[in-house]
């Protein structure tokens, strides 16, 4: 089975290249200052320019205000919007309402039950997207891109209205483990395709691609 895969804050013409040529379905962008991979609206759009149709193009937002999203639809041709901080249901449908542009609220993973909060966002979301949660004991945990996991069986055999997506320490070595026990159809990868945090390495983009393509 092929699963597609979301390659997430990449933030140069090389890296976003290696992705796209690979075959990378969803290509993210991310837009949150305190992150390694944050891009500026204007480098956004340098960037997302030439993908065209040929992956879906996704920007990650947290708990952004209407002034923000505004300057980011302005500047780069989304697809989508990622939703990856505490908005409440109301926020995510007045986003959506408000701006005319589908999006993906984050449900962040813990423990088991934390996947009953999809719940809440079904009905205002186009996609839900689960990540894992940081440790409570992580130091300066960012919203998404820890390199941490959550259970994968917590999905298992479950079935949502929506698509999702699993994210959350994925990596090529364990891309198909984490396919086989969650049950996910769509991989987000981030910090399992970097050198380091925010640097992003061609090669293990193209290899995930590969490999999530080859299943």
């Amino acid at each position: 089975m092929s699963v597609e895969v979301k390659i997430c804050g990449l933030s140069t013409p090389e890296t976003m290249a290696a992705a796209v040529e690979a075959g990378a379905d969803f290509v993210g962008a991310v837009f949150f200052p305190a992150s390694p991979r944050s891009v500026t609206p204007e480098q956004a759009g340098e960037l997302l320019a030439p993908v065209g149709a040929r992956a879906i193009k996704v920007g990650l937002l947290v708990d952004a205000d209407d002034a923000l999203i505004e300057e980011v639809l302005n500047a780069a041709p989304l697809d989508l919007l990622q939703l990856h901080g505490n908005e409440s249901v109301e926020r995510v449908a007045a986003i959506r309402a408000g701006f005319g542009i589908p999006v993906m609220k984050v449900i962040k993973i813990r423990g088991a039950e934390d996947v009953a909060r999809v719940e809440d966002f079904i009905e205002v979301s186009d996609r839900i997207l689960f990540d894992a949660a940081p440790p409570a004991d992580m130091e300066n945990p960012l919203p998404g891109g820890n390199a941490v996991s959550f259970d994968w069986t917590y999905l298992k055999g479950k079935t949502f209205p929506k698509p999702w997506m699993l994210a959350g320490g994925l990596t090529v070595e364990n891309l198909q483990r984490a396919v086989e026990l969650s049950g996910a159809s769509i991989l987000d990868v981030s910090s399992g395709v970097e050198d380091r945090p925010g640097v992003k390495n061609p090669d293990k983009i193209r290899a995930f691609l590969h490999q999530a393509k080859s299943l």
